[in-house]
């Protein structure tokens, strides 16, 4: 099927291409018709390229062409991350951009300042500038993930994601907040915003599906040109492209919301008519808005890579929709080509990328892009069409003429981060992205002169409220100091309480000394982005019913309870909605806290302030397993249909939903692989030593029968969720936690993923301890010495260590088919205890150990 399809993609649109070359060609009638006819048949539409022919940039570009190097030339064609290059690498290797990863940070501090950012900002375009080591002067692009605001950078506006803005449903707004996302990044010396995402989620298992507006191509259509218009400027005007405006990049292309089974970088398999119906629809109205760059997508569409797609890159967008911008790669996605590595991959370029994002692999694919370059394998034609691209946006923006970044319009004008104005814009984003489920005896609004309980793990928490990509890559280990123009939503809450008399109190896990009059409880879920965010189901914190044990204690304690749920997609909650009087869907609502304040309370005198005027841009679930939930779809029956969202006008009441969420089993969340002493399905707990002994942990206590290793239950954060394991040291004896169906840990392990350990070390033994993986049979399974680093810990107190997977990698193993995602062995006297073994980003462990050592 996937071959079949392929084929008829790339039929299609290249017949489309022959087609409209001949009707430019001279020919009888009858075969200008026959053209004609035949491209009006095809699905992808033709899109009129704004930007008219301009002579005088044609010339300037070729004139520095035909004077550039073919080292040169292949410079402009690689971007690295300003982890893994410096500024003085510029004067030697003439890159054509950088990037600043979603873990890379001046210093490599999540909380560099702003203008530490600026200043090394200044040194890479001065090094690209400086000739007085030979070469060209052209000015190095500096792109950065502003997908919420310029949300890399403590004190930027932070934007609700992508996802609560859908339900807003206003483009102009969306319009405003490009303007001001593309003025605070300039402020801090950057020119290129990897935004807007256009994607489409059909599945809301998917982790990324909050970086998408909607489920609605109509709706994310809606939204693609306005996006691209508030970040570039409008085509025409004197604003495009200047100094407070910067090139956008629409995402990902094409089809990243249409995997199977919601899986992130996966397959779309999906036929062209409805590959361009639902997954193209962003592009159009982007192209038409003069969007300059688009980025190419990780996923396969019918088995072939995005980033090696020619049928696609080449033939759909730059021919049939005429995009006339250059096409950049994401983070080594070019190394998931068949037949390419992140380092060697000529396809990428023959398929249509102009610029590879190589972030940690730009030398070595510099150097055989080059030697392809050389070679012919990569065709001059190929090579000046790429460079010319780039070249033409460089002088569009005016970066030959511009100075470096501090000495532009805006550049380091500090004052626009965070600024009064664009905090209002976007507080008003969060009131009208909030969606209202249910009002019971119409609750809400509440007046504010009242005691008001405000309870919950996100009602306090800014990193919570502002999810994934938010200071760094998973959002997640920052701190309420890292965000000084923003407010939580308890904080809004108070502030409003206090002005009109009444009284807001903390209480995260809801106790209480005196009665309140109402609570509000916030819970949700906890940061997350990309594959971090993948989940089997839509069941919310499978095994751990903490927030609706929190909302059923305040409720039998006769306080009305309002529910503010946090969430990147819609999930099942059902019971959580039973047992509040009102439910809403705040989504990640960024620094404003105080638009939720806004919308829940009343005017000191009584009055509405605002009314609810969010509406479902996707489909809530019926059961947990109800993944594809989409309008239009053929038996569609979502629990709150697309569109929906009460107002204060309407009758809020709800009928007790059903608490039967159709899944079986799901005791751990998404990437856990033992917490609260449960383990995640496919799971198993064994014991083995060097005579062979074996032992399956299903009961405890549990040992090997010569007893060199056993088992027992201890006490963390609750009654017996961990286990403590003894090692007798008599033989080598060996914990594994062993999968039932190879695990494809592999996006994670390119990921700088880590196997995070939550543990107590309690007796470290002379001899030697190794921590690895193992892959099945005919594979080589990986260990790793970690007796120092274990030594090196807390002894008696529980912390964490993280393993990041590219160590095992390093020594062997295949992380595409692991049987055991944890093997711990000694052969000496070991004890420790373990209540938690969880995937995690660089920033979720105390300890890390360093396997370059």
């Amino acid at each position: 099927m996937n071959g079949s399809n392929v084929r008829k993609i790339a039929g299609g649109v290249l017949l489309s291409a022959l087609v409209l070359a001949l009707a430019a060609c001279k020919g009888d009638e009858r075969q200008e018709t026959s053209a004609a006819t035949q491209a009006s048949e095809s699905p992808w539409p033709q899109v009129k390229w704004p930007l008219p022919e301009d002579p005088a940039l044609e010339k300037r570009v070729n004139d520095l062409l035909a004077t550039m190097t073919i080292e040169e030339k292949v410079g402009q064609l690689v971007q690295g991350d300003i982890g893994s290059i410096k500024p003085e690498d510029l004067r030697t290797y003439r890159l054509g951009s950088i990037l600043a990863g979603g873990n890379s940070d001046p210093g490599g501090r999540y909380d560099a300042t702003p203008a530490q950012w600026l200043a090394l900002a200044d040194a890479f375009y001065e090094a690209s500038m400086d000739t007085s080591g030979g070469g060209k002067a052209i000015p190095v692009m500096f792109g950065i993930d502003a997908v919420h605001g310029q949300s890399n950078i403590v004190g930027a506006t932070l934007f609700p994601h992508n996802i609560g803005l859908g339900a807003t449903r206003n483009p102009d707004l969306l319009r405003r907040i490009g303007q001001i996302t593309a003025l605070e990044t300039r402020t801090t010396g950057m020119e290129w915003a990897f935004a807007p995402t256009v994607a489409v989620p059909q599945d809301d298992r998917w982790g990324r599906s909050y970086e998408g507006y909607s489920e609605s191509p109509e709706v994310v259509g809606s939204f693609a040109g306005a996006m691209v218009e508030g970040l570039q400027g409008k085509v025409g005007t004197k604003e495009f492209l200047d100094g407070r405006h910067v090139i956008s990049s629409v995402k990902h292309f094409l089809g990243d919301g249409g995997t199977a089974n919601g899986e992130d970088q996966g397959d779309t398999q999906i036929d062209e008519a409805e590959l361009v119906r639902i997954h193209a629809a962003g592009y159009p109205p982007a192209i038409a808005a003069g969007a300059q760059s688009v980025m190419a997508s990780f996923n396969s569409v019918n088995g072939t890579k995005m980033h090696g797609n020619k049928a696609l890159l080449t033939d759909a967008l730059k021919g049939r929709m005429n995009f006339g911008g250059f096409v950049v790669g994401d983070w080594n996605g070019h190394g998931q080509v068949e037949g390419c590595t992140n380092t060697d991959c000529p396809a990428t370029i023959n398929a249509g990328l102009d610029m590879a994002m190589a972030s940690d692999s730009w030398k070595g694919f510099y150097e055989t892009t080059l030697a392809a370059a050389k070679a012919g394998k990569i065709t001059q034609e190929r090579l000046d069409d790429a460079v010319r691209r780039i070249l033409r946006v460089k002088f569009r923006l005016g970066l030959f003429e511009a100075g470096k970044p501090s000495q532009r319009e805006v550049g380091g004008k500090f004052e626009l981060l965070g600024a009064p104005e664009h905090r209002a814009v976007a507080r008003q984003a969060v009131r009208e992205s909030l969606v209202l489920l249910k009002n019971q005896g119409g609750v809400l609004p509440l007046q504010p002169k009242q005691r008001i309980l405000v309870a919950g793990d996100g009602a306090n928490d800014m990193g919570k409220q502002a999810g994934g990509w938010t200071l760094n890559w998973q959002g997640t280990g920052t701190k309420r100091a890292d965000y000084p123009h923003a407010d939580t939503i308890f904080e809004g809450i108070a502030q409003q309480t206090k002005a009109a008399g009444g009284e807001a109190i903390l209480s995260v896990d809801g106790s209480f000394k005196q009665k309140p009059d109402v609570a509000i409880v916030v819970f949700g879920e906890d940061p997350y982005a990309e594959f971090q965010g993948d989940i089997p189901n839509l069941l919310y914190r499978p095994g751990n019913d903490a927030d609706l044990q929190l909302i059923q204690r305040l409720k039998g304690a006769g306080i009305p309870v309002v529910a503010v749920f946090l969430s990147g997609r819609p999930l099942w909650v059902n019971r959580e909605i039973n047992a509040a009087d009102a439910f809403v869907a705040a989504w990640l609502p960024g620094s404003e806290g105080g638009g939720v304040a806004d919308v829940l309370l009343r005017k000191p005198d009584g009055n509405v302030q605002h009314d609810f005027k969010g509406k479902l841009s996707f489909s809530w679930p019926r059961t947990a397993t109800q993944y594809a939930n989409n309008v239009g779809q053929k038996d569609y029956g979502p629990l709150f249909a697309f569109g929906f969202g009460l107002t204060y006008g309407d009758d809020g009441n709800l009928a007790a939903l059903s608490e039967a969420s159709g899944v079986q089993g799901g005791r751990t969340e998404a990437g856990t692989f033992y917490a609260r002493g449960s383990l995640a399905d496919g799971i198993s707990m064994r014991l083995t030593n060097a005579a062979g002994n074996v032992a399956e942990v299903t009961t405890l206590p549990a040992k090997l029968t010569d007893g060199s290793l056993q088992a027992t239950a201890v006490d963390h954060e609750a009654q017996e969720d961990g286990r403590r394991f003894a090692w007798s040291g008599t033989q080598a004896a060996t914990l594994a936690l062993v999968s039932q169906a190879p695990r494809n840990l592999m996006r994670e392990t390119n990921g700088d993923v880590m196997l995070v350990l939550t543990l107590r070390p309690e007796q470290i033994p002379p001899e030697e301890v190794s921590i690895g993986v193992s892959c099945g049979d005919g594979c080589k399974a990986a260990s790793l010495p970690i007796r120092d680093t274990l030594a090196a810990l807390p002894a008696g107190q529980w912390t964490t260590l993280g393993v990041p997977l590219k160590c095992f990698a390093m020594m062997g193993a295949d992380m595409r088919k692991l049987d055991s995602v944890l093997r711990l062995e000694s052969a000496g006297k070991l004890q420790l205890s373990m209540s938690r073994l969880a995937l995690g980003a660089s920033n979720e462990s105390q300890n890390t150990l360093d396997c370059a050592r």
